[in-house]
């Protein structure tokens, strides 16, 4: 990996990083909290969705402070225009909801930069062991100031590979136990970590040799989009659509592992 100072990131990644730390520390703060509400009868599933919005409202606020006019689009407080309609924020305050309401700290702030339709730049920051994943389209992707590139694996029999599962009540249960087995035989592992954006974050560091999920939404995709692209990745919707955070669905990992990966899937949502 290539060491790069930090002094080289741009004034816009510069931006996103002090938003992602200030929203941060207000997570990590209330990450603490979890712990002793784990124990009361009521659970802490109210305190988190406030830890969520408040960390949101931190993101929002530092983003429109320094690019005024850019439109927003949060997880928690939906689409809010801006004069500039050429640029977007697309923003998970709390990606692994789960994760952080259990005490399991493997959850992320993702903030991505849309600009007249394309990733132009994307961040994955989790709080709780302060790694920053960045990237910024034609300058390669980043954790922390060691350059990132995707596994070179070619092979399935030696991939380990992330998934999502969906939860009781979504339609497509019966798709994912397809999938699974579809997969589950031809690869040396699988995981399931539950946050969207960290996977794709995992596939750029070459942690994870692959990762599919379906049925997320925008924020949950466009910063770990452009991340594993700009660390020599490829990811795309099931149809190979390059627009992955429109359609909800994703497919990622080095050329050879994401076309066979892809292969497989289309196979079990055939049978």
């Amino acid at each position: 990996m290539l060491y790069t100072p930090a002094m080289l990131r741009s004034a816009l990644l510069n931006v996103m990083i002090k938003a992602a730390h200030k929203a941060g520390r207000t997570l990590k703060r209330d990450f603490g909290e979890v712990e002793h509400l784990q124990v009361s009868l009521k659970g802490p599933a109210n305190f988190v969705s406030a830890a969520d919005r408040r960390a949101e409202e931190v993101l929002c606020e530092e983003l429109a402070a320094a690019r005024p006019g850019y439109c927003f689009v949060g997880e928690e407080g939906g689409r809010r225009e801006g004069s500039d309609r050429t640029h977007t924020w697309i923003v998970d305050p709390l990606d692994g909801t789960s994760n952080f309401l259990h005490g399991i700290p493997h959850f992320a702030i993702s903030i991505a930069l849309e600009r007249e339709g394309s990733i132009v730049a994307g961040l994955v920051y989790n709080p709780a062991n302060d790694e920053l994943f960045t990237a910024e389209r034609g300058k390669g992707a980043f954790l922390n100031n060691q350059r990132l590139r995707v596994a070179a694996r070619k092979r399935l029999a030696d991939a380990v590979i992330a998934c999502g599962l969906p939860h009781l009540g979504r339609s497509d249960l019966a798709l994912a136990g397809r999938e699974l087995a579809h997969v589950q035989g031809k690869v040396a592992g699988l995981r399931r970590f539950g946050a969207a954006s960290l996977d794709l974050a995992w596939v750029a560091a070459g942690r994870f040799d692959g990762y599919w999920e379906r049925q997320l939404s925008p924020w949950d995709i466009a910063a770990g989009f452009i991340l594993v692209r700009e660390a020599g990745g490829y990811v795309t919707d099931f149809e190979r659509d390059d627009s992955p955070w429109r359609s909800g669905d994703v497919v990622a990992g080095n050329e050879a592992i994401h076309g066979e990966l892809l292969q497989l899937l289309n196979q079990a949502a055939k049978s």
